[in-house]
Parts: C-alpha cells; structure tokens; sequence
C-alpha cells in the first residue's frame, strides 16, 4: 500500500505537493534564466553605447544614425508613406 492509498501522505517525499504543485526546480530554472539574459541584455546595451561614443567621436551625428537604425526597421512601403506624409506636412506649413 502506498502512502496516498493508506492517507499517511504529507507532501513531503513530493517537492511538487509540497509547494502547492508548483516545480520548485522549474521555477527556478525559469528565473535563473531571465536573470542571464538581463545581465547579456546590459552587457550588450553597454557595447552599443561604445559603439555610439566611437561614431561621435568619428564626427557622425549619433541622432542620425538612430533614425537610419530606426528606418531599417521598416518596410519600404511604410518610410515611403512616412515620408510623403512629412513632405506634405511641410509644403502645409510653409516649410
């Protein structure tokens, strides 16, 4: 006869039961994982804020180089309607 058969079972040869049926190791794992990334996430944000500072110090207008990184993200149909919409803006204002 088992424990749970003789109700002797208390949870505690049963990690799982024991936590409210939540994997302890599971969740664990889970967060050890996120925590990895998030430190490689601000590893990396640090290297692409050198690479900034290496562009301004070659004379390049970093504010520039956002927006082309920013429009590469795009499909050309979308910068083409973004642009026709901003040329008219500007004929409307005069400019």
């Amino acid at each position: 006869m088992t424990e749970e058969e003789d109700g002797s079972f208390d949870g505690q040869n049963d990690p799982d039961r024991a936590t409210g049926g939540i994997s302890a190791e599971r969740l664990r794992s889970i967060i050890e994982r996120i925590e990895r990334l998030e430190e490689e996430r601000k590893a990396l944000s640090g290297d692409v804020k050198d690479i900034y500072t290496e562009a301004k110090s070659a004379g390049f207008e970093v504010k520039i180089i956002r927006q082309l990184i920013r429009l590469r993200k795009q499909e050309p149909a979308e910068i083409e309607e973004q642009e026709t919409l901003l040329d008219i803006y500007r004929r409307a204002l005069g400019m």
